[in-house]
């Protein structure tokens, strides 16, 4: 595992245990954007990993497609989207507290589930 993907790799599981923290504040926006974070961080493990390119979201969205394609597992991009919403959440502040929570459970698998794949 090289430095940057450790990096991306810690920094993705951080972000997700703050998602949590945020959510217990009832900060469903910090929420919101640190669970985004997770997922990104954990995509751009992967690439970085794997070489392929992961800067700005187009670029994120064609790795999580090479894994869903790997991977047979539609779950991954499914998730991705959630995460997606839950960007979006932080600009505009309309998920409720439920959907936010639900979310980031999801994302929270996202996150196993790339930590567990072959570099």
């Amino acid at each position: 595992m090289t430095t940057k993907t450790r990096y991306y790799n810690a920094t993705g599981r951080e972000f997700l245990t703050k998602a949590q923290t945020y959510l217990a504040e009832d900060d469903l926006l910090q929420a919101s954007e640190k669970g985004w974070g997770a997922a990104a961080q954990m995509v751009k493990s992967v690439a970085e990993a794997r070489g392929w390119p992961h800067n700005g979201h187009h670029e994120l969205w064609r790795v999580v497609n090479r894994l869903v394609d790997e991977t047979g597992d539609p779950d991954i991009r499914a998730a991705f989207g959630l995460a997606g919403a839950l960007h979006t959440n932080f600009y505009e502040g309309w998920l409720p507290r439920e959907t936010v929570e639900d979310y980031l459970a999801q994302v929270g698998e996202l996150v196993s589930k790339l930590e567990g794949l072959p570099s």
